[in-house]
């Protein structure tokens, strides 16, 4: 009996102690865990410290430290890289001046400022050339978020030298364009040609596909009026690629006032997408199934003599601002605001001769046809 007692006791010891070696190691591990998490946790935090300190004391290397030596071209060489000549970037300096943007810091954080003339030429350069924002900031020595900024801001106030530089004709205007029209195709009362045009964009992300041309590519609409100089009377764009010429036409201002704006005395040149009865102020082609008299073929050849010059104007602005050719964005109303400065300062630019890195402008290989 008493062996019996003490074979009990002893079991009841030995599962205390393997109780308590149990807890102490459950214990144990779990303090030795946390031990490892708050170490690995502070690990974290140093290391994220360090990178933090790292990109603080980092210096982002530019290499267009000399970009002031643009403004010291010639005329003709400054031409070549941002359109303009000396006087008319000094007249741009001095629209930017009076919309204020020379009082704007782009660069955040207690960076020097950045000069109006540096300003205009980043936007010049922005629309003449076909670079990235990271090339345009490294050229210009700025951040891209300033070369953004700085663009963004120039575009949505380029528009306010619209209605200087593109307006509708006077009376007096529209006898010396009819005379150049005239002289130039033998069509009385005509003051302008009008066309549409693709402009080549990314796939936008909402109702995409209604941006696909017949073509193939997604693109957005220019619609435009010239004179016989090639310079633009009037333009409408925004719609997608979809959408047909005529029916373009039906959208824009010009349809809703056309009677206001010509009359019945004067007229436009257009191509065989204009022919319908809604449009009786535009002079068309007739179709040629084969049946068409001498006397029409002449009159052919006469509206496509003169109504050439709206295809070489679309030609033209692509090639002062190849931007335009190949717009790298989706922000529809960023596009829209770029193809009217182009178009503005297209006008703008018209008394000087253009000048590409090529012999013939417009390029052949633009696509200005619908």
């Amino acid at each position: 009996m008493d062996n019996l007692k003490l074979t009990v006791v002893c079991l009841l010891a030995l599962i205390g102690i393997m109780l308590m070696y149990s807890m102490a190691t459950h214990y144990t591990t779990s303090y030795m865990v946390m031990i490892q998490r708050r170490k690995r946790k502070r690990k974290q935090m140093i290391i994220s410290a360090a990178t933090w300190a790292a990109k603080r004391r980092r210096r982002v290397i530019k290499s267009g430290v000399s970009w002031h030596l643009l403004l010291q071209m010639d005329d003709f060489t400054l031409r070549r890289h941002i359109r303009m000549d000396t006087e008319q970037f000094s007249e741009f300096i001095t629209f930017l001046e009076g919309i204020g943007a020379g009082c704007e810091n782009h660069h955040p954080g207690g960076w020097a400022s950045i000069s109006i003339e540096k300003k205009g030429l980043i936007s010049l350069w922005y629309m003449a050339n076909t670079n990235t924002f990271r090339e345009i900031s490294d050229k210009f020595n700025v951040t891209q978020s300033a070369a953004h900024n700085i663009i963004k801001t120039i575009l949505n106030n380029i528009p306010q030298l619209f209605s200087k530089h593109i307006c509708w004709p006077d009376d007096q205007k529209k006898s010396i364009f009819a005379y150049f029209f005239e002289k130039t195709c033998g069509l009385p009362n005509v003051i302008g040609a009008i066309d549409g045009c693709h402009i080549r964009i990314n796939r936008p992300p909402k109702h995409g596909d209604s941006y696909i041309n017949r073509k193939g590519y997604y693109s957005i609409l220019l619609q435009g009026v010239c004179d016989p100089h090639g310079d633009f009377i009037h333009i409408f764009t925004g719609p997608p690629g979809r959408v047909h010429d005529a029916r373009l036409l039906r959208t824009s201002d010009l349809f809703q006032n056309w009677d206001e704006k010509l009359g019945t005395q004067w007229k436009l040149l257009g191509d065989a997408a204009y022919i319908s009865h809604d449009f009786p102020f535009i002079i068309t082609p007739k179709k040629d199934y084969g049946l068409l008299t001498p006397s029409d073929l002449e009159n052919n050849t006469s509206i496509s003599r003169g109504r050439v010059v709206i295809e070489n104007a679309f030609g033209r602005l692509k090639c002062r601002f190849r931007r335009i050719r190949d717009v790298q964005n989706v922000r529809l109303d960023i596009i829209v605001k770029l193809i009217i400065a182009a178009c503005t300062l297209h006008n703008m630019l018209s008394p000087k001769p253009s000048c590409c890195d090529h012999d013939v402008c417009p390029r052949i290989d633009d696509d200005n046809e619908k």
